[in-house]
């Protein structure tokens, strides 16, 4: 499988970070910048060219930090492959409690039964920044399965059905500044426009739920629909991804009415007695 090219990274004229300051506030976000780089890559790595060209960076400058998140631990290099990869420290300190980790634990029960029920795989995703990350992945018990993204990767919202009900969830303005956001890095998704993510935008607005229909992987489906949060804007979503032989009005409408009940019993869990 050939790892998906990185965008050129949209925070960044000149070879700078947006907002980067003289000091070590730019050496900072140059480090997060990357490890968001190498995040976004599959199971494969990504390689030092690669990394250069995204985000912008002479060679020996990305080799340089890349060597040092690897001492520390952030990133693993493969000596055989020459690529770089996510590393344990950043999966330990992930799991360090806290309100988010939580969360997730809370919405694990919900992924897992999602992809019972359907059959399919299923997603928790979250919106960080422009992007969506895979927080939590199920396999489901169909024959023929489809898996476009694994926990960690990240893509832009509006790509893919979980990115695109988050992407919805915003306000008018806030959508359209990260659609804006995002335009430049949707040239590695030719199947996707600024036209046709407004059109799934209004879609998932009206419906509940938005659908991406091969726009990101050939021969799939997917489905999504946010999960409520009375106190902001809501930051998750639950997703589904099928194999298009799977794809029918009346396996439609059960995906739908799954993921509405299985969100529903979470967020006003009925109580005992």
């Amino acid at each position: 499988m050939t790892p998906p090219t990185l965008p050129a990274s949209s925070a960044r004229a000149g070879g700078k970070p947006a907002g980067a300051q003289a000091d070590g506030t730019q050496a900072i976000r140059r480090a997060a910048s990357i490890l968001k780089a190498v995040a976004k890559a599959n199971a494969m790595g990504v390689p030092l060219a690669e990394i250069a060209r995204a985000e912008d960076l002479p060679r020996s400058t990305a080799h340089r930090i890349l060597k040092c998140l690897v001492d520390e631990g952030f990133l693993e290099y493969g000596s055989a492959t020459r690529r770089y990869q996510m590393g344990g420290l950043t999966y330990e300190l992930g799991l360090a409690v806290s309100s988010g980790v939580l969360e997730v634990a809370r919405w694990r029960d919900v992924i897992d039964a999602v992809a019972r029920r359907t059959g399919v795989t299923s997603y928790l995703m979250r919106r960080s920044g422009v992007e969506a990350v895979c927080l939590v992945k199920a396999e489901g018990t169909s024959v023929v399965r489809v898996i476009p993204v694994e926990v960690g990767q990240r893509r832009l919202l509006g790509v893919g059905a979980g990115a695109t009900a988050l992407l919805a969830a915003l306000d008018n303005d806030s959508c359209e500044r990260v659609i804006a956001t995002i335009t430049p890095g949707l040239r590695n998704h030719p199947r996707i426009t600024v036209d046709s993510l407004r059109a799934a935008v209004a879609l998932a607005r009206t419906s509940g739920f938005a659908m991406s229909q091969g726009q990101v992987v050939e021969e799939s489906f997917g489905l999504g629909a946010i999960i409520p949060d009375a106190y902001a804007v809501p930051a998750l979503a639950v997703s589904i991804a099928a194999h298009v032989s799977l794809v029918n009005e009346a396996n439609i409408a059960r995906w739908k009415r799954i993921i509405k009940e299985e969100i529903q019993a979470a967020v006003d869990p009925v109580a005992p007695g």
